[in-house]
């Protein structure tokens, strides 16, 4: 494509030009006409010895003299020391934070494995965030505004506040990626900024193993869903999410085996574990009590819907246990370590508990379902047996 240099364009020159090449009108200012006959401005800088054409937009739509006008306008952006790709994109409109929190949300809420996890996600945003922050445009926001949203509730909600972080961290990540901000969020410095949280052990308070048995005598005294939901945990091992999202499809009453789907997994791969008597005597309670055709064994109140993820929380609370349904995980942890003599990798296999060592995951390819079988059924008979 030629270069045509000598002379200014004109309004009738921009019109009768056919030919492909680039026409220019002084400045800066080239009309480029493509090989399709399309045509549009632009306006050629230089920053830092690299040369970069920066488009004003097509010439069907933009005249000779709004062109002129753009291209001086980044002939001073220039001057400034301003990034012109930067501060067309502000010209055309920057995203407020919660606009930009829209465009985010959209983007990414396919690859969240769960509903609970998306909710949460936008909730903690619109609670904290944008009462502060989500009116101003991305490229306004500054670390003291971000400090000011996470001072707020830094060390009355600790974990909250450092998902909120995070999330706010995400955004304008986004915005910087996207153009519309010239620097990354500092939320290194902002982190710094802020008061040192209180120190958690970073466990789920569990009941000592040795009381399994005499709650689960008290958990049968009435019977519900949640309450069902409960013990089939707690015989299992399994995870609050994995026992409330349980459907009949995923049941082997005949060989007594529960498989739970990658998707509903926390380590994204599939998982299969061996139901005891008593697990199976659950299911069937729970078969009995089904109604319609709901696809899910512990349903909610509507029906068709899990049971809510603190149900198996506030019942512990009903029940005045200072415990989390998460807990009991840790007691057959504890329970196999101190009573059994079974091999660590059946327990955190049993536990659906990634191997953090490749070469030792290698040996553990199998899932030890017949060890787990037999774990799984002395668990059952300790929950059973009053001391």
């Amino acid at each position: 494509m030629g270069e045509y240099r000598h002379g200014k364009a004109s309004v009738t020159g921009v019109k009768a030009a056919k030919r492909p090449g680039r026409f220019g009108d002084g400045d800066g200012l080239f009309l480029v006409v493509g090989a399709t006959g399309s045509k549009s401005w632009v306006r050629r800088v230089q920053k830092h010895g690299r040369r970069r054409d920066i488009g004003l937009r097509s010439a069907s739509k933009v005249t000779l003299a709004v062109a002129r006008d753009r291209a001086r306008e980044v002939r001073t952006w220039m001057e400034l020391g301003l990034d012109p790709v930067f501060e067309k994109r502000k010209a055309s409109g920057i995203p407020t934070f919660r606009e930009a929190t829209a465009k985010v949300y959209a983007a990414n809420r396919k690859t969240w494995r769960n509903e609970k996890h998306e909710g949460q996600w936008l909730r903690t945003l619109e609670a904290f965030a944008f009462p502060i922050v989500g009116d101003i445009r991305v490229s306004e926001i500054t670390g003291p505004m971000i400090r000011n949203v996470l001072a707020e509730i830094w060390l009355t909600k600790p974990e909250t506040a450092r998902r909120v972080r995070q999330r706010i961290g995400a955004v304008l990540d986004w915005a910087f990626a996207s153009g519309y901000r010239e620097t990354e969020a500092p939320m290194r410095s902002i982190t710094k900024g802020l008061p040192r949280q209180p120190k958690k052990d970073g466990h789920f308070a569990a009941m000592p193993y040795a009381d399994v048995a005499g709650f689960m005598v008290r958990l049968r005294e009435r019977e519900s869903f949640s309450r069902l939901a409960l013990q089939f945990a707690i015989l299992t091992a399994a995870r609050s999410g994995e026992v409330r999202g349980a459907a009949w499809t995923e049941i082997d009453v005949e060989n007594a085996l529960w498989t739970i789907p990658k998707e509903r997994m926390k380590a994204q791969r599939e998982h299969v574990v061996p139901l005891s008597k008593p697990a199976i005597r659950i299911i069937e309670r729970c078969r009995e009590l089904r109604t319609r055709d709901c696809p899910l064994i512990f349903p909610g109140m509507k029906g068709d819907k899990p049971l809510p993820d603190m149900t198996l929380t506030k019942l512990l609370r009903e029940m005045k246990q200072p415990y989390t349904a998460h807990g009991f995980r840790s007691a057959f942890r504890d329970w196999a370590s101190e009573e059994t003599d079974v091999q660590g990798e059946v327990a955190e296999a049993a536990l659906a508990h990634m191997v953090r060592d490749k070469t030792e995951a290698a040996y553990r390819r199998g899932s030890l379902l017949e060890k787990r079988r037999k774990r799984m059924d002395d668990w059952s008979i300790y929950c059973s047996t009053i001391k």
